[in-house]
């Protein structure tokens, strides 16, 4: 049965309806992490890597957001930390947009400003006056991050994601994998931080 969190949502995915896999043939993280490429948190050469595939209008990633920063500060430098776009189009219409804002702030230096910022304010995703008034508090260019967004500048950077997701057997969001392996429990803290020490 699915958990709740202190933010009285529960931990569960937004499936995808347009992917489909057999769970058993694909448990395993097919694109390795790079720190050239992915978005990373913590030491390179930490003894646990948490790759998280996430969907930034997802409810049940806004549920999980606080439960990963919470492992997170359980497990300090013992654990790098890895976020890859996973927008879910049929179920969430302003995803897409919201993973561009985050590669826009990305180039800019921004990244994890920027994803926090997201999922903090789920409720604002679409408004692009507020997601640019909350971008001018991190000294982005908004001009530039606006354009880039309109002009779907890393559009192909996000598809490259969805598709490694595929080939890895996401068809949900948050889909979770400890060290290339697929996790299947709960997003709640204690259950990842259990799956993540015994995994060592």
């Amino acid at each position: 049965m699915p958990t709740s969190n202190s933010t009285g949502r529960t931990a569960r995915k937004s499936r995808a309806r347009d992917t489909s896999f057999d769970e058993a043939e694909t448990p395993r993280l097919t694109v390795p992490v790079t720190t050239e490429r992915d978005h990373t948190q913590g030491p390179p050469n930490a003894l646990l890597t948490l790759v998280e595939y996430g969907d930034y209008q997802c409810p049940f990633c806004g549920a999980a957001y606080p439960e990963v920063k919470r492992v997170q500060e359980k497990l300090g430098p013992r654990l790098r930390f890895v976020f890859r776009n996973f927008p879910i189009t049929s179920l969430h219409e302003f995803a897409e947009q919201a993973a561009e804002t985050a590669e826009a702030a990305s180039a800019q230096g921004k990244f994890w400003e920027m994803h926090d910022f997201l999922y903090e304010h789920q409720d604002i995703l679409g408004d692009e006056d507020k997601i640019l008034a909350g971008a001018k508090k991190f000294q982005l260019d908004t001009l530039k991050l606006a354009r880039e967004v309109t002009q779907h500048t890393y559009l192909n950077r996000i598809k490259q994601d969805f598709s490694g997701g595929v080939r890895s057997g996401v068809n949900g969001t948050p889909t979770f994998y400890v060290n290339e392996i697929r996790y299947n429990g709960s997003s709640e803290a204690n259950e990842l931080l259990a799956f993540l020490t015994s995994s060592k």
